[in-house]
């Protein structure tokens, strides 16, 4: 007789591994639907658990799982802006839009949902974890920058770009993902550029990188 097939070994998880699997199932979902329209029945179908072990793990129920959710996709978001200073500015800020447009993409309805608001379990703490994703992408573009003490005008000038980076990535999701990626990406490096050349005219601070940009190539 032939014996039977060994069954796989069961591996219980630990805490950190089943807290991450829970906060992975649940962002595959927000990746594709909006807050509102996942229950907690859904994430543990999702994770292949049971419902009391999600409460288990967020206790606060499904508010507490979006938020730890969203911190998380908070964090991957950041990490698209953490460039190694290596090489032209251009090309670095190009990479680092790379990797955020291709969060954009694999995330898309739950990118729109993150950032367009409106949804049920919209609090200050979710609204402060998206603008700490601005923040931390205008710190980093201005230490690429390289500018010692950057003022008023230029720290205005890099956020503006950055939500129009956000209402960018937001409408060529409406517009079903065109035009392709890699002509987004140059289009928002040239704004940027262009951006920066207005304010240069009213701004010395920004008038010298601007010369600076262009000869570093």
């Amino acid at each position: 007789m032939t014996p039977p097939a060994a069954t796989p070994a069961y591996r219980r998880l630990s805490v950190e591994e089943r807290r991450r699997q829970l906060l992975d199932s649940a962002l595959g979902l927000f990746a594709h639907r909006a807050p509102e329209d996942v229950s907690l029945d859904d994430v543990a179908e999702a994770a292949g658990v049971s419902r009391p072990l999600v409460y288990r793990y967020f206790p606060g129920g499904k508010q507490q799982l979006y938020e730890a959710a969203l911190r998380s996709a908070a964090e991957e978001l950041q990490k698209c802006f953490d460039e190694p200073r290596q090489g032209p500015l251009l090309s670095r800020l190009a990479r680092a839009l790379d990797r955020y447009l291709a969060f954009v993409d694999e995330h898309d309805a739950g990118f729109s949902a993150l950032l367009q608001g409106g949804s049920v379990v919209e609090t200050s703490r979710t609204t402060a974890i998206v603008d700490g994703v601005r923040r931390a992408a205008a710190e980093h573009i201005l230490d690429h920058l390289g500018v010692t003490g950057p003022d008023l005008r230029l720290r205005m000038t890099v956020r503006m770009w950055i939500t129009a980076v956000e209402a960018a990535s937001l409408i060529w999701l409406d517009e079903d993902k065109q035009p392709p990626l890699d002509e987004l990406r140059d289009w928002l490096v040239d704004q940027f550029v262009a951006v920066l050349s207005v304010t240069a005219g009213r701004d010395a601070q920004t008038a010298a990188l601007v010369r600076a940009l262009a000869e570093d190539v």
